[in-house]
């Protein structure tokens, strides 16, 4: 991806006429020296402080009413035990919730058999020791069917990590730079523009998924191994050929 050239054509005809970033950058690079164009990456690795899971439970009842108060006295009691092992009010959030009839069909025509609840909670984990615990706190009825999916993981300031590996990136787009401009015979003059590339921010390894009905073992803790979070980054570098 790295290159040189000297700009010698006017590309203004392919420019947008109210593209003022296109026109500005154009006049920048073909009225000064030959530049050189070159790229840098970077990866910065940290450990998750943060994790996110999302709790589903499915309830069934002959009635709409029965349906939603089962569904309601098992949510309730999840969250409960949420907030026993520690969890905030704050750290859990409703995100989605649906009574719906359950239609048996029969010779064409259908019936109402029965009612299903769709409750669903997203819960946010600031202390990783305690993931375990909540998992399992969360598995607390045999009442109802229940989903945990997870755990999404985070980090507190991700926007610190992201300015390191730019920084890091920055330098590399530089050494490449210096690096073929020496390969000329040249020197490196000044920098004319540097682009950030959008390559999805950061990357991680699906760590857990979890469907259960209640647990068998009230004694066995659920085991749980968090890998790195990945922040990967690229900028493109323009600079000057002295």
């Amino acid at each position: 991806m790295s290159y040189m050239y000297i700009p010698v054509a006017d590309f203004r005809e392919s420019m947008k006429p109210n593209d003022s970033r296109s026109e500005s950058s154009f006049k920048q690079i073909n009225s000064q020296h030959p530049v050189v164009v070159t790229y840098g990456e970077a990866t910065v690795k940290r450990a998750p402080d943060q994790a996110w899971l999302s709790i589903f439970t499915e309830t069934r009842a002959p009635r709409a009413e029965e349906a939603r108060r089962m569904s309601a006295e098992t949510m309730t009691t999840i969250q409960s035990r949420l907030l026993n092992v520690g969890l905030s009010a704050s750290a859990i959030r409703t995100t989605g919730y649906q009574l719906t009839p359950e239609i048996e069909w029969k010779n064409g025509r259908g019936a109402v058999r029965g009612y299903l609840v769709r409750n669903q909670i997203e819960v946010r984990v600031d202390e990783l020791d305690s993931l375990s615990n909540v998992i399992d706190a969360a598995n607390a009825t045999r009442e109802t069917s229940l989903t945990i999916s997870g755990p999404r993981l985070g980090l507190k300031d991700e926007g610190a990590v992201e300015t390191e590996a730019l920084k890091l990136a920055v330098l590399a787009a530089l050494g490449r730079a210096k690096a073929i401009a020496a390969g000329a015979g040249k020197a490196l003059g000044g920098i004319v523009r540097i682009e950030e590339q959008n390559l999805g921010g950061r990357s991680q390894e699906p760590l857990l998924m979890r469907v259960a009905l209640a647990k068998s073992d009230e004694n066995v803790a659920t085991p749980i191994v968090l890998g790195d979070i990945e922040v990967r980054v690229m900028v493109v570098l323009t600079a000057e050929l002295a």
